[in-house]
């Protein structure tokens, strides 16, 4: 039944993503002057990669920045969450409910105010206009998310697993290296996926932390890039396909793990 239920829910996963998809990448290959028609077009003839030509030109380098904005992103996620959610899981400590509570807190505050909030700080560390300034500004929002993601996972592992390894001599380090993080790979990979989507589609911290004379995410890329070409659509929607495909061929490999990760914690067994 379990399993039935994943198919199902990776299986409209994909369908969400991939319907709004086509109607980009339909308007994407059709001239410019066939989207102005009351009707639009199911299949795009004739087709024209003239918007794709433009949009590698101007955009190439903004999808690299958000690559490696993205990247260093779940890096850092991963690398503070996993051992944050292996505490609040496993360790016993004082605090513990009060710092996962605080945490949903987080998740509360407005972007806008976090994004004016950096902008000052980062002014004056010089991290404007900067990758190390963007990766941070993306975890803040997506390492909470990935501690509560993985905590929640981590908390119905069996804690025989745990103890056993402590009998064969692992201290709590080993044991969550050696036995908690293969355990918890569903979960790592639904916290690492998640981040990566965040950074990648972020435009409130991009268009706050950059000045446009440095690097550039795509999305603010896009958003200038519709600025500037109002009139040429077709160039916009290759654009966003391009800036689309990374993040929907991540989800539609990894879907099996997101749903697996984040249904893991819901039920013990």
């Amino acid at each position: 039944m379990r399993g039935r239920v994943r198919t199902v829910a990776g299986v409209l996963i994909v369908l969400v993503l991939l319907f709004p998809l086509y109607w980009m990448l339909n308007a994407s290959l059709q001239p410019s002057g066939a989207l102005l028609r009351p009707t639009p077009e199911f299949l795009p003839l004739p087709a024209t990669l003239d918007g794709y030509r433009e949009a590698l030109a101007t955009q190439g380098g903004h999808l690299l920045s958000s690559l490696v904005v993205a990247g260093g992103t779940v890096l850092v996620s991963l690398l503070i969450a996993t051992p944050a959610a292996y505490s609040l899981a496993r360790l016993p400590w004082r605090g513990g409910p009060v710092f996962v509570f605080a945490l949903l807190i987080v998740q509360m505050i407005p972007g806008i105010v976090m994004a004016n909030s950096l902008y000052a700080l980062f002014g004056s560390l010089g991290l404007i206009d900067n990758y190390l300034g963007l990766v941070l500004a993306d975890s803040t929002a997506t390492v909470p998310f990935a501690i509560l993601v993985l905590r929640a996972f981590m908390v119905a592992i069996p804690r025989e697993l745990s103890e056993a390894a402590r009998v064969d001599g692992a201290g709590y380090w080993r044991t969550f290296t050696s036995v908690i993080v293969p355990v918890s790979r569903n979960a790592v990979i639904t916290a690492g996926l998640f981040s990566f989507l965040f950074a990648w589609a972020d435009f409130l911290f991009a268009v706050t932390l950059t000045t446009g004379q440095g690097i550039e995410p795509v999305t603010v890329g896009i958003y200038r890039f519709v600025g500037n070409q109002t009139a040429d659509w077709n160039g916009v929607m290759a654009t966003a396909v391009l800036a689309s495909v990374p993040a929907a061929i991540l989800l539609v490999v990894a879907q099996r793990y997101v749903v697996a990760g984040m249904t893991g914690g819901a039920v013990k067994e």
